[in-house]
């Protein structure tokens, strides 16, 4: 299944790229509120993925962020956001990702994000290890946030939440080496698992943005934990991290 999955994923990823810096805009709609985007080529990948699962495994389930859920009776489920970051890629920024789970009874088995602009996938099947492009990786040994490089987001923002990602990086940001934002939830996950970014926080993300990444993250020795060091993640806020990292996270949240 991780062939088929990484193979699905990069040719997404071609599809993908045949309108990167080329939508016009008719092409780009809203959905929901006046900063949340969807393009054709959204629509196109998650098309391209889902008729890929349909014809291999028919009885599988799916849940598309486009296209929804189907088939939930089964007990694989794969989780699909076909074009993570589409601000980025409707402003012909590269860092997007093609994003694909798979689950078994709601445990992530498999993962594979693939970064078509930046020729780089990550993937990972559960007890296996992370590998990016065959390499096998690991998180970073970052001892202090005062050393760490971390990632967040502003979903929660996008979407008007009043509980929002602000106080976090308020707290954070004075203490960090640096605080990046990619506007990929996805590559936030995988830069944390490869050891580029020592962790990773954001608010009011979808099971779709983060079901790949997870798995890939924790594969390469990740802690991977909701806000409250549960396992209610995206709903209650998600914390990926190498192990010292994510307790300081941890605590520095707690203390809000």
């Amino acid at each position: 299944m991780l062939d088929f999955l990484v193979k699905t994923a990069q040719d997404a990823g071609v599809l993908a790229l045949e309108y990167f810096g080329r939508l016009q805009p008719d092409q780009v709609t809203l959905k929901g509120t006046p900063r949340d985007l969807v393009s054709v080529a959204d629509k196109a990948v998650e098309e391209l993925i889902v008729s890929r699962i349909k014809a291999r495994f028919p009885d599988h389930g799916i849940f598309g962020e486009e296209t929804g859920k189907s088939n939930l009776s089964s007990p694989y489920c794969w989780v699909i956001d076909p074009i993570d970051g589409t601000q980025n890629f409707v402003k012909n920024i590269p860092a997007f990702s093609v994003s694909i789970g798979l689950e078994y009874n709601g445990v992530s088995i498999a993962g594979c994000v693939h970064q078509p602009a930046l020729g780089t996938t990550f993937y990972a099947e559960k007890g296996k290890g992370a590998f990016e492009n065959g390499r096998k990786i690991h998180v970073s040994d970052c001892p202090s946030l005062e050393e760490a490089v971390c990632a967040t987001g502003f979903a929660c923002l996008r979407a008007g939440l009043e509980h929002n990602n602000l106080p976090y990086f308020t707290k954070l940001a004075p203490v960090l080496r640096s605080v990046l934002r990619t506007g990929s939830a996805a590559y936030d996950l995988c830069l944390a698992a490869s050891g580029r970014l020592d962790g990773f926080w954001e608010l009011a993300l979808q099971e779709y943005d983060v079901a790949a990444g997870v798995i890939i993250a924790r594969e390469a020795g990740a802690v991977v934990t909701d806000f409250y060091n549960g396992t209610e993640f995206p709903q209650k806020g998600i914390i990926c991290a190498n192990p010292a990292i994510h307790d300081q996270l941890l605590n520095t949240f707690r203390s809000l």
